[in-house]
């Protein structure tokens, strides 16, 4: 809040359908008889709210945002309709071929279940009915590009707002990245990888989970490890419980009447939502959490890959490795090239079900 007094050379822009270039005066611009809302606008004309969403075909891919120049994207608003995980949202930096920003937009929003939770953190914010909020920094050289693309079979509408400045950005600025993995289910006794292949200096930022538990009992024993810098069979970093990762402890569980699990949503953490199987046709507990390094950047200087591991627990008091269905995207900055990342999953691959 200090800073907001200062003055500093940032010319504010903003991207949406109803200026699609974010060029200045270029806004409510669309001619009322041209407009998607043509019909709703037709007694008003051109400067009403004539253009304020498209409509994605099945199979399309839509230019959202592309800008030349320096600047840093603040804010992304964005209210996409059908099943979030059959829409893709990818994000190109400085003129790159690959993406840094790969993944369905349900589970870049901390959404990847389908269903609304409401969360409120510093870097998303997820307000009814389904407005997805991203505060993530993004800092561009030369040139900004995101897309979306659409995998089902049905048309879907997007309401969507991008708020950035022109501006100079410092070489020792560097590109936000998001990767989406899925594995379900996760082969019995192996690790689940969040991140792997990143090369170059950078800093990782956060976590979210969407898993999805094939067992009943606790499911959380697992630890997160990061290997960095050389480091191949042994972490240098290695947390103590899949709970206390996310800034949770004792199995999220009340600790007055042990009687459930209890969802939080804080700054830099949240187990934002606990979905209950407890009607006819449903089954599996579900949950989403995340963990933002904000204050507490994990640094690397050459590479990083991150694991998690999924444990239960089985008679004699021993670790049961777990099956699960989980699917995360991990949030970090680095210096350009962007790695190849792994090919995103197929439609059917990413359905929830």
């Amino acid at each position: 809040m200090r800073n907001l007094c200062k003055m500093e050379k940032k010319i504010s822009r903003s991207i949406s359908p109803e200026n699609f270039t974010g060029e200045k005066s270029g806004g409510a611009r669309t001619p009322a008889e041209e407009g998607i809302a043509y019909k709703a606008a037709r007694d008003l004309g051109t400067g009403w709210k004539v253009n304020p969403y498209i409509v994605l075909q099945p199979g399309e891919t839509f230019v959202i945002a592309d800008i030349e120049g320096s600047g840093i994207i603040e804010h992304i608003w964005m209210t996409p309709t059908g099943r979030w995980r059959n829409t893709i949202i990818r994000m190109y930096w400085d003129g790159q071929e690959n993406p840094s920003v790969e993944s369905p937009v349900g589970d870049f929003f901390c959404m990847g279940w389908n269903q609304y939770a409401q969360l409120s953190s510093l870097a998303v914010c997820i307000n009814p009915g389904s407005a997805f909020n991203c505060y993530w920094p993004m800092p561009f050289h030369t040139r900004a590009r995101m897309e979306l693309t659409n995998l089902a079979e049905e048309p879907v509408t997007i309401f969507y707002q991008i708020d950035y400045c022109l501006c100079d950005v410092g070489s020792d600025e560097a590109c936000f990245h998001a990767q989406f993995r899925r594995v379900n289910p996760l082969p019995y006794k192996e690790v689940y990888t969040i991140l792997d292949g990143v090369k170059g200096q950078g800093k990782y930022v956060g976590t979210y989970m969407a898993w999805g538990v094939n067992n009943t009992g606790w499911w959380g024993e697992g630890e997160i490890k990061f290997y960095m810098d050389g480091d191949r069979d042994y972490p240098t970093i290695c947390g103590t419980g899949t709970e206390d990762y996310f800034c949770g402890s004792y199995n999220f569980e009340n600790p007055i009447s042990h009687d459930g699990y209890v969802p939080f949503t804080t700054p830099y953490a949240g187990l934002h939502q606990v979905i209950v199987p407890d009607r006819l046709y449903s089954s599996q507990f579900r949950f989403g959490m995340y963990r933002w390094h904000i204050a507490d950047p994990i640094y690397f200087e050459e590479e990083l890959r991150v694991t998690i591991q999924a444990l239960g627990w089985r008679e004699g008091s021993r670790y049961l490795p777990l099956q699960d269905d989980m699917a995360s995207v991990a949030y970090w900055y680095q210096v350009l090239p962007t790695a190849p990342f792994p090919a995103l999953p197929d439609k059917d691959y990413l359905e929830v079900i």
